[in-house]
């Protein structure tokens, strides 16, 4: 009896997860932050030169009804203030806000590709 040789197993496909929620996190890691609009911001830490860290809830500014182009010229004439101080500052954007936002813009441009 001859032997069958034997089949060489493929590996199983792994599935690949594209959210427009993953999408738009790995686009954000190249963004200017100095274009983001705050109304998309959750918040911001400020960490100073001597390792004090200052955080800036910016949602819950907004949401206590603070005009955000008046909240964004504060932020930024005491961001500027500061700059002798300040080593970086961490923006922590909403993700969920740009898909809301930007997605569906996205979509109308690319519909007919």
């Amino acid at each position: 009896m001859s032997q069958k040789p034997k089949k060489e197993r493929r590996p199983k496909l792994k599935r690949i997860n594209v959210s427009a929620k993953t999408q738009w996190k790995h686009i954000l890691k190249d963004v200017d932050k100095d274009e983001i609009p705050i109304s998309l911001l959750l918040g911001l830490t400020v960490n100073l030169i001597d390792g004090t860290k200052v955080n800036i809830d910016i949602k819950e500014l907004l949401k206590e009804g603070n005009d955000p182009e008046a909240l964004e010229d504060l932020l930024d004439k005491k961001l500027r203030e500061m700059d002798d101080y300040i080593e970086d500052i961490d923006f922590y954007i909403s993700l969920d806000d740009v898909v809301r936002t930007v997605q569906p813009i996205t979509d109308r441009i690319l519909k007919d590709l």
